[in-house]
């Protein structure tokens, strides 16, 4: 599998998102629970930064990233954890404000070793097959892929290291 990020549907409320990552579990799963490091790769378009960005990775903790272009144009994520199984599993539930909320999107994401790399799959369940829809139509894939290669550059140069 390439690191480029493969994206499929299942059934009608299903969204699979698989991406390999050149660096071990313990990393990915860090890149994606600590706050500090969330706020350097996952922005989305180039030029967006995120200004807030609360990740509390246990069981009911509180998700919220807000987004901004710094031209005044901005949205926000929030959500909350359900499970979370160190270095290898995150249970959460995530909802959009763009402004107003989007139905929630509950989402495993799985973070197993592979070779000298990571696989990365995340399942998103969502509430009915027209709001998958409208999601995928978002461009959503291509924003996360943006997202994921920065990580994987920050990695590869240390600028994620603990």
């Amino acid at each position: 599998m390439s690191n480029k990020l493969t994206l499929r549907t299942e059934g009608d409320t299903h969204v699979i998102v698989k991406r390999r990552f050149a660096a071990a579990p313990e990393s990915v799963f860090r890149a994606h629970t600590e706050p500090r490091l969330i706020q350097k790769w996952m922005l989305g378009p180039d030029g967006w930064q995120m200004p807030v960005c609360v990740c509390e990775p246990k069981p009911g903790g509180r998700i919220r990233y807000e987004w901004s272009d710094g031209k005044g144009n901005g949205f926000h994520l929030t959500g909350e954890f359900v499970e979370v199984e160190q270095s290898s599993r995150i249970v959460h539930v995530e909802r959009m404000h763009l402004p107003d909320p989007t139905p929630d999107n509950h989402i495993e994401t799985r973070f197993e070793a592979d070779g000298t790399g990571t696989l990365m799959t995340m399942r998103m369940t969502l509430p009915d097959a027209a709001t998958r829809e409208a999601m995928l139509a978002t461009g959503m894939d291509q924003g996360m892929e943006n997202s994921y290669a920065r990580m994987e550059e920050l990695m590869a140069k240390g600028e994620l290291a603990a």
